[in-house]
């Protein structure tokens, strides 16, 4: 198999501490600084698989980045730059307890809520007479609890995330309106690359001057849902699975071998076969969103590369 990156032990200049993430691992520099390492490992249902995808990290890190690049102008964020294909460098931020869940259809876990028999999801009433993947009159915001590491992430209306103090309710006004440009633009992109975004999340945070911005990552297959738009219509009507580009592949593999995350749940063996189509699966992802051919980085010590471009950016 090929080489990946699934644990970090960096000592940057000026490191003050380290946050491992399910994906990504945050050093802290200096108090003033994040670095962003975007590992190869694989989590579903808050669980990190036992192996890495080649190449996952850098396609994450890259679509990212793009991103916060075509978004800046609407909702500011706290990139400063990419010194590594793995690497993003940005403002240290103080995030919020919240992600920001937003829909456009009803799909992947709102689906199976509605199926369950559920209609408010987040304090949300959903209408009756709806199937898997139709489209909402518009789009709703279904937040989650932030949970640490190992915990899962919890549906949480508006109502609560403000009445617990968890944000501010002018706070999380903002938080809304962020996510509803970011929805907005992300849509619009992905209508030009033939794609429809079905779902994605934002994460926000505050910079030491107070300042709301968005950080993590944005409309990767891990954060967000994407549909091929040509044939969603006859799809839909014809009561078939819609194409999909997203990391709900590996969720229904998991679903398919006994595994959704709970106690007592064996997961299954991936294999080096299965590793790699995941691997091809995530660098069509890429293509498709970015619209661009994917250039693989030299990965036979990502290690040492990385240790390399971020010291040299640090330097600077």
């Amino acid at each position: 198999m090929m080489n990946t990156i699934t644990t970090t032990d960096f000592n940057f200049p000026g490191q003050k501490s380290v946050y491992r993430g399910k994906v990504r691992d945050v050093y802290n520099i200096n108090d003033e600084l994040l670095v962003m390492v975007a590992t190869d490992r694989l989590s579903a249902f808050d669980v990190v698989l036992p192996k890495g995808i080649p190449y996952k990290g850098q396609i994450l890190n890259q679509i990212a980045t793009k991103f916060m690049r075509l978004t800046e102008d609407i909702v500011p964020n706290w990139l400063i730059d990419t010194p590594d294909p793995n690497v993003a460098v940005g403002h240290l931020c103080e995030p919020f307890k919240v992600e920001m869940v937003i829909r456009g259809y009803l799909s992947g876990h709102a689906a199976r809520e509605y199926a369950a028999g559920k209609r408010v999801l987040c304090g949300v009433e959903l209408p009756e007479g709806m199937k898997e993947n139709d489209r909402f009159t518009s789009p709703i915001i279904t937040p989650t609890t932030k949970a640490d590491n190992g915990e899962h992430d919890a549906d949480i209306s508006r109502a609560d995330i403000i009445t617990k103090g968890i944000v501010s309710e002018e706070e999380y006004t903002i938080l809304e309106k962020y996510t509803r440009a970011l929805f907005e633009k992300g849509t619009e992109i992905a209508a030009s690359r033939g794609l429809i975004l079905v779902d994605t999340k934002y994460e926000f945070g505050k910079t030491k001057d107070g300042k709301i911005v968005l950080i993590d990552e944005i409309h990767t297959p891990d954060s967000s849902r994407y549909f091929y738009a040509d044939g969603y219509e006859q799809r839909q009507n014809s009561g078939e699975q819609q194409k999909q580009l997203s990391k709900e592949f590996v969720r229904q593999w998991l679903i398919a071998n006994g595994f959704q995350g709970k106690e007592g749940q064996q997961i299954p063996e991936m294999t080096d076969e299965y590793i790699e189509s995941v691997s091809e699966r995530y660098i069509e992802l890429y293509e498709n969103i970015i619209g661009e051919k994917f250039g693989k980085a030299d990965a036979n010590d990502i290690h040492s590369r990385i240790d390399k471009n971020v010291k040299n950016f640090l330097s600077k």
